[in-house]
């Protein structure tokens, strides 16, 4: 009789799964990179206004993090931002984002 514990080989693990990617640390270029892209997508008034002091400080399988200048724009930014982020990070970097985190930068 087989007990409640669970046996893990090889070929459980996916070998192409994004948590097997370790965090790498944006470059100067690349963070800038994105933030010239996304200044091009909203406009200057809007991103002098949101994205002023916006850092993409690393990536981590497919999730970038970002730090925002307090809570409220770092949340405003998360919520009405993301999507277009991902996609631009995704070009920068030549690989996939899926998920923004952008935290305030009290937290970094």
């Amino acid at each position: 009789m087989r007990t409640g514990r669970h046996r893990c080989c090889a070929s459980c693990i996916r070998e192409d799964g994004p948590y097997l990617i370790g965090m790498m640390k944006l470059t100067l270029v690349q963070d800038q990179a994105i933030q010239a892209l996304m200044a091009g997508i909203v406009g200057a008034e809007t991103f002098d206004r949101v994205f002023a002091g916006i850092r993409f400080d690393n990536i981590e399988g497919t999730m970038l993090y970002a730090f925002a200048g307090n809570a409220e724009v770092a949340s405003d930014i998360e919520d009405s931002y993301s999507p277009y982020i991902a996609a631009v990070a995704s070009q920068v970097l030549d690989k996939q984002v899926d998920v923004v985190i952008v935290m305030p930068k009290v937290l970094q």
